[in-house]
Order: C-alpha cells, then sequence, then structure tokens
C-alpha cells in the first residue's frame, strides 16, 4: 500500500471505530514503519479508538476535537516537542448532528449546516499553518451524496475549499506542504494537487 517510510512521522485526524477510513489509512502508514500519533474527536470515542491505537506498537493517541482551535493548537506543540517534523497529516474526519441527516436536505436547520461546515469542511484549514513543512492530505468519500445529506454537502465543500483549492495548494508550495485530495472506499482518485 505505502513504499517504505520509516523513520518518518505523521498525525492521522479521524480514527472513530475499525470501520474508520482513518484507521485503515493508520494501519498502512504503521506497516510501513512510519511513527503515528493518531487522534479521535472526544470521550465518547475514546475507549473503541484508543483499543485500537494501542494494537500499533509505538503509535500514540491524542484526543482533539477539530472544531476547537485550542485543541488543534495543543495537539500541533505537543507534536512539534516530541517528534520536531511532521511528514504527513491524513485529515478523515466528517460530521454532521445525526438529526441533520433525517428527512430533506432542505429542511437543514443553520446550526446544522455550520456544525457540519466547521468539522468537516474548515478543520483542515484551520490546522495547515502549523503544519510546518511536510504534507497534507484530505480524505472523502463522495458516495452516497443523496443519502447523506447535510453530510454529503459539507464533503463537497471540503472538496473545494479544505486544501483541494488550487489557490490554497498553491499557497502552501513555499512551506514544502503537499497538499492532496484522495477519495476514500475504492475510487482513491487523485482529484487536486499541488507540486513544488
Amino acid at each position: 500500500m505505502f513504499s517504505d517510510l520509516q523513520g518518518r512521522t505523521a498525525v492521522v485526524f479521524g480514527v472513530a471505530n475499525k470501520r474508520s477510513i482513518a484507521w485503515s489509512i493508520a494501519q498502512g502508514l504503521h506497516a510501513a514503519g512510519m511513527k503515528l500519533a493518531i487522534t479521535y474527536q472526544n470521550e465518547r470515542l475514546e475507549q473503541e479508538a484508543r483499543d485500537l491505537i494501542l494494537s500499533l506498537p509505538g503509535a500514540e493517541g491524542y484526543m482533539c476535537d477539530v472544531s476547537k482551535d485550542e485543541e488543534i493548537d495543543r495537539l500541533f506543540a505537543t507534536l512539534k516537542e516530541k517528534h520536531g517534523k511532521l511528514h504527513a497529516v491524513v485529515h478523515s474526519v466528517a460530521y454532521a448532528p445525526a438529526e441533520e441527516l433525517k428527512g430533506d436536505f432542505v429542511n437543514t436547520t443553520r446550526e446544522g449546516f455550520r456544525i457540519a461546515h466547521d468539522v468537516s469542511v474548515y478543520s483542515p484549514v484551520s490546522y495547515t499553518h502549523l503544519v510546518g513543512n511536510g504534507a497534507a492530505k484530505t480524505l472523502g468519500h463522495i458516495g452516497h451524496f443523496v443519502n447523506s445529506r447535510i453530510g454529503g454537502i459539507a464533503k463537497g465543500s471540503g472538496h473545494v475549499s479544505a486544501g483541494m483549492n488550487p489557490l490554497v495548494a498553491h499557497e502552501q508550495i513555499p512551506f514544502r506542504i503537499r497538499i492532496a485530495l484522495r477519495e476514500g472506499g475504492t475510487r482513491n482518485q487523485r482529484c487536486c494537487e499541488n507540486q513544488r
């Protein structure tokens, strides 16, 4: 799945359970020799995420609510102190309130729309400047837009803004931050990628 990544460090955002796309990626990166910092969103997800993280020798687990700047800042400060350089950041986080996933999209509330976009779209924008020299990779799954209501709309917005926008990708070139979008599931298609 990955070439030899021995001695490199990555942070993987978004492990919730064993079915998480982030979890599959973390396993692949670990198998390739990467040192991992793996995040989970909150206390509700902590037990299952921690059990998974402990199954990867040397991997570190961190709670990080990506809707809170102070938690993001604290995480990156900790990682910088512990590891120095990050070689890769994998963002595989999406969320919408459960009640917003029912019924017709046109009945989405303003608050539900805001929360879905804050967590799913804005969060990688909020930490890209903290990465330093490295690579940021954002993952999405564009299938089932019709059935996921606001979740599908938020992921579509993410494809346009959260590091996939050519402007954002271009802005990160001087910092040697490589930004790419890969689709989840079986697609694994590159939608946009900046190059130095």
